[in-house]
């Protein structure tokens, strides 16, 4: 698998897990989790980003 694949498909992924992670802490009321959250999705969609720009230069 090329990597920038890789990195597309593990962005999406935290991107997703980092979604689930902040509802369920605004869900129970916790900052540090909800927080935790955002910022692994931010990092998901950083990491995507990545995958796409190595995508094109590699063309």
């Amino acid at each position: 698998m090329k990597d920038s694949t890789k990195d597309r498909i593990e962005g999406n992924a935290h991107e997703v897990k980092g979604a689930v992670k902040e509802k369920i802490g605004h869900a129970v009321n916790d900052p540090d989790l909800e927080g935790g959250g955002q910022a692994e999705k931010v990092g998901g969609k950083v990491q995507k980003k990545v995958g796409e720009v190595e995508k094109v230069v590699g063309q």
